[in-house]
């Protein structure tokens, strides 16, 4: 169902047409963008070698960390097979959020843009977060480089930027100004049409909510910061849900770059807005709306106990 206002009609038959041409591009292929089509839109990854580069060397040096640790000791040692898992899924997460032909049709829809944040910020990141990969990424470089691995760091100050930003106040902020700041429509527009300012919005999400989710994941703070954590969260529902009833239900369009590329695709401009914003309000708040309820729990139960750590 699209939304055009608060109280206006709804337009079902237009928007369910749009959502068949994506799940069956071949026979939609009228509604398809010239130069993306159901035929070329399969093969649309990313062409960019450093940006597959970053993505896939950090991955591949964490996965031989992980299996060095379980070949010189058992499996699980240092890693649980749950860890692991959750570092395997988020890394393919991310790796398909912004390198598979998401990214090339997110430049298309709004809608899948914002399909493709949510992935990077709810599911990739804490993900990766929960799987405490820093320690197998050390054990996956080579022997030599390990004892220089913590000094460089310290030179690159990355040691002292994670304490800052992992504050559990300092990384509420940091999630809260990058998710407006970059749905400003002077600067969405612009990562749309410039491929380094898409680059540069993509990686400020990601860093964005890797702090976030580590903050409070991972931060050692006994029930008064485990209860922050808990009230954090409402809060980011609150914002998050804000800005996706704002997208939902304005009467106008925020992003005209879209304007001539969504009704292509079966949508008006206006009514790609509104789906992307009821992703972010409705999918994208439950999964806040979760997480602070397991906080919660484990909250009710007692003192947070940290797990072991990785020597």
């Amino acid at each position: 169902m699209a939304i055009t206002s608060p109280c206006g009609p709804c337009r079902l038959p237009k928007t369910a047409g749009g959502l068949l041409s994506l799940a069956f591009p071949v026979t939609a292929s009228a509604h398809v963008v010239p130069g993306l089509d159901g035929h070329t839109l399969w093969n649309a990854w990313s062409t960019q070698p450093w940006l597959w580069l970053l993505w896939g060397l950090p991955g591949l040096l964490v996965l031989a960390g992980i299996a060095r640790l379980w070949l010189q000791a058992r499996a699980g040692a240092g890693v649980s097979g749950v860890q692991a898992g959750c570092f395997l899924a988020g890394w393919l997460a991310l790796g398909l959020s912004i390198l598979s032909p998401l990214d090339a049709l997110g430049e298309e829809l709004f809608w899948v843009h914002m399909v493709q944040h949510e992935v990077v910020m709810l599911v990739a990141a804490p993900l990766l977060v929960i799987s405490r990969p820093l320690g197998a990424l050390v054990w996956g470089l080579p022997a030599a480089w390990r004892p220089g691995s913590a000094q460089l760091a310290r030179v690159l100050g990355l040691s002292w930027s994670m304490r800052v930003l992992t504050r559990p106040m300092a990384a509420w902020w940091v999630h809260a100004v990058v998710l407006w700041v970059w749905h400003a429509p002077p600067l969405f527009q612009a990562a749309v049409r410039h491929p380094w300012v898409h680059d540069l919005q993509h990686s400020s999400f990601f860093i964005g909510a890797l702090v976030f989710w580590w903050a409070l994941l991972q931060g050692h703070g006994g029930r008064v910061r485990q209860g922050m954590a808990v009230l954090y969260l409402f809060t980011t529902v609150l914002h998050t849900s804000a800005l996706g009833a704002l997208l939902t239900f304005s009467s106008r369009v925020w992003y005209p770059v879209y304007d001539a590329t969504a009704p292509r695709w079966g949508f008006t401009a206006l009514e790609d807005q509104q789906l992307g914003g009821l992703i972010m309000w409705v999918p994208g708040g439950m999964v806040f709306m979760v997480a602070a309820l397991v906080l919660f729990a484990a909250w009710l139960q007692g003192p947070a106990r940290p797990g072991p750590a990785l020597r």
